[in-house]
């Protein structure tokens, strides 16, 4: 054969074994549908290496980095189509959407203008809880369902609103639209399994996950929230089964990290802990769980001090959390200082609802800094009435998962001196409020906040109470207002302020 054919028949050869762009685009196409979104971009971005200039392939590809969270790759597209000639309304939506990725609320909401489509205002309610403006947000998502009641996305994310904000009723109604709008997608599927489970209702809950499992198995999100089905159950290795199972799909998925580190931890794994997250300290929220975790990894492996200052980080931006009072005097008494140790979890160990935990922890601590607390302290812990307490506590705790509000009532009580526990008043005006008892709850959340006026959480109870069965408006956004100042990254906090901010005066 002559050179020149042998030349040819190789240029054939290999055009022949070349992937047809179109076909590969057909192929992102069929996954995008199914909601395969990382398929799809492999796929779509196979297609480019043939057929670099198409601006429908780069528009795929675009929505496709939308959807996977990729702000900067859907940015870098968005403007080579920009720089092709492309410009519409729809690319501004595009870009916005974006900016929100990348951390830009304000460049999204200028880049919306005066787009008046119901998918401008669910990026404009986005942008707003960006922000941290949740009645913004709200009055957004009102806005977008008032143009178009039927937009899935927009439906979608009013659900999602509206079971941060623990409005069920609400949100019950727009999981029913969603699933009238689509009832065979995963969001639909993974909404209603949500709210299942908001509600207590494990089985559904688990009934919705597997069918998005089973429906989207190149997904990550439904095993991930069966692992955390599982792991409140108590069922920590079918938690961590399932999380594997996740983590061959998408080994660095936030929702398989977060799961892998809060199931170690439950374990004592504490070097996982270390490990899946060691690289991130600079930018780990402390008061998160996963900050937390990894805080507590650091104290159980030897390293005091830094657990300290991640602890006394986390009790400052969150003064009412327990987990990290409870840590931070752990930390403190692992330093050699008893006292502040002391100190710190005294507002623990004093409550009705101490848990033996923090009453040990009180006891070593007293010891440590020879305060004449220690006998009392520990004639407590070993006594037959705390015990009891306990169990009525563990009770009282258990029927709060399982929502059966008068078991609540009737737990907390019988605890002696939970009428002047701010903790146990708080859990009590909720189950009033959740049994239709809103006089009653309303005296419980009073009671806790004339006990603990400036505790964020007291504050929220006591204008929930107030939201929810309709009075005393004033008084309620007062106190909303100041739950959310004192508490500022508090989701549920800053959702019932957007309710409240948006109910009718």
């Amino acid at each position: 054969m002559k050179r020149s054919a042998l030349l040819a028949a190789l240029l054939l050869l290999a055009a022949c074994s070349r992937t047809d762009p179109a076909a590969q685009y057909a192929s992102a196409q069929k996954a995008f549908a199914a909601e395969d979104y990382a398929a799809a971009r492999a796929q779509v971005l196979g297609a480019l290496d043939g057929d670099g200039g198409n601006r429908d392939m780069m528009l795929l590809l675009a929505r496709t980095q939308l959807k996977l969270g990729d702000g900067d790759g859907a940015q870098a597209t968005l403007t080579r189509l920009e720089e092709g000639g492309l410009a519409s309304a729809e690319l501004s939506r595009m870009k916005a959407e974006a900016a929100i990725l990348r951390g830009q609320p304000q460049a999204a909401l200028t880049l919306l203008g005066r787009d008046n489509t119901a998918d401008a205002w669910r990026l404009r309610a986005a942008a707003q809880n960006a922000n941290g403006n949740s009645p913004a947000a709200l009055d957004a998502l009102r806005r977008g369902l008032a143009v178009d009641p039927r937009n899935y996305a927009l439906v979608h994310d009013h659900a999602r609103f509206l079971i941060a904000a623990q409005d069920y009723p609400a949100a019950g109604k727009a999981v029913e639209t969603l699933r009238q709008l689509g009832p065979g997608r995963l969001d639909t599927l993974m909404m209603a399994g949500s709210l299942a489970a908001k509600l207590g209702q494990l089985a559904a809950a688990k009934q919705n996950f597997s069918a998005a499992a089973d429906a989207f198995p190149a997904r990550v999100e439904p095993l991930t929230a069966l692992a955390s089905l599982a792991d409140m159950e108590g069922q920590i290795d079918a938690a961590l089964q399932i999380v594997a199972r996740a983590a061959k799909i998408a080994p660095n998925h936030p929702e398989v990290i977060d799961l892998t580190v809060l199931l170690a931890s439950e374990k004592g794994d504490w070097e996982t802990v270390r490990k899946t997250l060691v690289g991130q300290e600079a930018t780990l929220d402390p008061r998160s769980a996963n900050g937390m975790s990894y805080a507590e990894a650091l104290l159980r492996l030897g390293h005091p001090e830094q657990a300290r200052a991640m602890f006394a980080q986390a009790l400052l931006l969150s003064p009412q959390n327990p987990y990290s009072r409870l840590m931070l005097a752990e930390a403190q008494l692992a330093v050699g200082d008893a006292r502040t140790a002391l100190r710190t979890v005294q507002p623990l160990s004093d409550s009705v609802l101490a848990g033996e935990r923090a009453l040990d922890l009180a006891v070593r601590a007293a010891k440590a800094a020879n305060d004449p607390s220690a006998g009392a302290l520990l004639a407590r812990l070993q006594s037959p009435a705390f015990k009891a307490s306990q169990q009525l506590a563990n009770a009282g705790q258990a029927a709060m998962v399982r929502q059966d509000w008068p078991a609540v009532l009737a737990a907390f009580g019988q605890i002696p001196g939970h009428e002047n526990d701010a903790e146990a008043l708080r859990r009590m005006a909720l189950a009033a409020l959740r049994s239709g008892q809103a006089d009653v709850a309303l005296s419980y959340a009073d009671r806790a906040l004339d006990l603990a006026p400036r505790n964020a959480d007291n504050l929220h109870m006591a204008a929930l109470v107030r939201l929810e069965s309709g009075r005393d408006r004033d008084q309620m956004l007062r106190l909303m207002k100041a739950a959310s100042q004192l508490d500022p990254a508090n989701r549920v906090i800053r959702a019932d302020l957007a309710r409240a901010m948006n109910a009718g005066g």
